[in-house]
């Protein structure tokens, strides 16, 4: 039976857009595939205008029965989201005794596993997928992978404390290989040379052309996604040489690779969503969008795209707002210089003022509207993570969790008017916020510890938790409230929460779902009591799972479920 909780983000998602997902009149300018397609700033199925919500479930394919792969699926389906993202890669240097892999990559040699652990592992989730009514988009790569794995399990160690637990493989979003796991095996040591060393992207291609020409009848495929979160740096260092003209390149490269193989599915890039405003473009607006007058009646004036002028002309006015909002209050802490009797800016906030700062600056080597412009990339994406990545200043007059809100508020206003500008569909392929009660269980994309935890031991009713780290359970569901509203009105095409919780797996020795191990974060029945035992597990979590979602936020649901019906 589901464990009530599934149901406390989700619902609010699920219901925020089941009017939108169900009840959208056919769209005629398309024809009736099978397959999703894009129309403007849409996505179309069998006709219809597609509009969704889904989750991350980057471990699907590890799981150890197809009872939990099949259950899994059920319960994503049965709260109304449509769209599951994975990885479809799951690299290894030596071959594993236990568990799932998909590819061997080793001393610049590769091979494909073919096998009932490999990609027949990757059948059953696309079958099941199908038979639930859900949609897939396959992750190819990933940009994160901070340690060197061995080949019976993972050398992640998380939860800190006086005691370390050495995770099973695969446990961790950066535990199944990657970018960096290419770099390494080819003798090479910078990790952007991953998009340009002439074996690497062969190596690569090859992977890519088994897994896409797998599926390439399936419309159960939403997405072709390039890699998660692809950027110049890693864990690896990047090279003197590497610039978003670069990342952009690459990402031309393999989308036109996949589209020569695969007719029918969309091509996506997986982009963190980083901007360069002031970036020379391989792939420029042709014509550029200028502004323009009022639209006609009916019609929808054009975006231009998001400009430094703008970020920083935007951010003065809303710490104008608020440091009068915040003065009227008594709450004002002023930090600056006396100048005549007024505070005066100091000279580092002066420079903060003028700076759009690295999310809009290309210093990720990423230009997400030059990436969205390349003919064969279908799609914009981006994520949105508050608590590891900066996407501007912080306002001093605000608390540091309306901070992080404002944040996310912004960053989705800014992707919208970027992806408004091409003229694709936009998605958010993630988004979250840790709360105090995964805590101990966060560990960030580009680490391999959990900084957080205050106790390692197994003994789960004795296991203590790190409270002063992450926002509350009511917190983080008025911020995904808000940022799920925000992208409605913003009309994204797409909504994937990050990440997915499941309970009642089959434990086995050796695995990602491991006696003792991953049970540490149970699942709790209607009473609270830990399900955890020697034989069942929860879903692997990096800090983001839904199990630690409270029911408190139903009534908010229902309100928002509401008032987007009736729009």
């Amino acid at each position: 039976m589901k464990d009530r909780r599934w149901f406390t983000l989700w619902g609010l998602a699920a219901l925020l857009l089941s009017g939108l997902a169900i009840a959208t009149p056919p769209t005629a300018k398309r024809g009736s595939s099978q397959f999703v397609q894009t129309d403007g700033a849409s996505f179309i199925v069998n006709g219809s205008k597609f509009r969704y919500v889904g989750t991350n479930a980057y471990w699907l394919p590890v799981l150890n029965t197809e009872q939990d792969i099949w259950n899994t699926l059920g319960n994503i389906s049965a709260i109304g989201a449509k769209v599951v993202r994975l990885w479809a890669f799951n690299d290894v240097t030596t071959t594993p005794s236990d568990g799932t892999w998909f590819q061997l990559v080793q001393n610049g040699k590769v091979s494909i596993n073919d096998g009932p652990n490999g990609l027949q592992k990757l059948d059953t989730v696309i079958q099941m997928a199908e038979q639930h009514g859900l949609y897939v988009i396959m992750t190819l790569t990933n940009n994160w992978y901070p340690t060197a794995s061995n080949s019976t399990g993972s050398s992640l160690q998380a939860r800190g404390g006086t005691t370390e637990i050495t995770l099973p493989r695969n446990y961790l979003s950066n535990d199944y290989g990657g970018m960096d796991l290419y770099v390494r095996q080819f003798g090479l040591q910078y990790h952007d040379q991953f998009y340009t060393d002439e074996k690497v992207v062969m190596a690569f291609k090859n992977f890519t052309s088994q897994v896409v020409t797998r599926y390439v009848n399936s419309p159960t495929v939403f997405s072709w996604e390039l890699a998660n979160d692809p950027r110049c740096s890693s864990t690896l260092p990047m090279s003197g040489s590497c610039t978003t003209e670069t990342i952009t390149q690459w990402h031309a490269t393999m989308a036109a690779y996949i589209r020569s193989i695969d007719p029918n599915h969309l091509i996506s890039s997986g982009n963190q969503g980083y901007m360069c405003t002031n970036c020379a473009k391989l792939y420029p607006l042709n014509p550029a969008p200028a502004p323009q007058p009022s639209p006609a009646p009916g019609s929808k004036k054009r975006s231009v795209p998001v400009s430094s002028e703008q970020i920083l002309r935007k951010r003065a006015e809303s710490r104008r707002l608020n440091r009068r909002a915040a003065k009227l209050a008594g709450k004002l802490k002023e930090d600056g210089i006396r100048v005549r009797g007024r505070w005066a800016a100091t000279a580092t906030r002066r420079q903060q003022s003028q700076e759009v700062g690295s999310a809009y600056d290309g210093s990720y080597g990423v230009d997400s509207q030059d990436i969205l412009n390349i003919p064969d990339i279908s799609f914009g994406t981006f994520q949105l993570f508050p608590d590891q990545d900066a996407y501007a200043a912080s306002d001093p007059s605000l608390s540091s969790y309306q901070n992080m809100v404002n944040a996310g508020v912004d960053w989705i206003t800014n992707q919208a008017q970027s992806a408004d500008a091409v003229g694709k569909p936009l998605i958010m392929t993630a988004f979250g916020l840790v709360t105090q009660s995964n805590a101990a269980d966060f560990v960030p994309f580009n680490m391999t510890t959990a900084p957080y935890a205050t106790n390692t031991s197994l003994d789960v009713t004795n296991q203590k938790r790190d409270t002063s780290y992450g926002v509350t359970n009511q917190e983080q569901t008025d911020a995904y409230e808000n940022w799920l509203t925000t992208s409605v009105s913003l009309n994204l095409a797409g909504m994937i929460q990050y990440q997915w919780g499941q309970g009642n797996l089959t434990a086995e020795t050796g695995t990602t779902i491991s006696p003792g191990v991953t049970g540490i974060t149970p699942s709790s029945d209607s009473t609270g009591t830990s399900q955890s035992n020697d034989t069942t597990g929860v879903s692997p979590n990096d800090g983001y799972s839904s199990n630690s979602n409270a029911d408190s936020i139903q009534q908010v649901i229902s309100s928002t479920a509401n008032n987007i019906a009736s729009d």
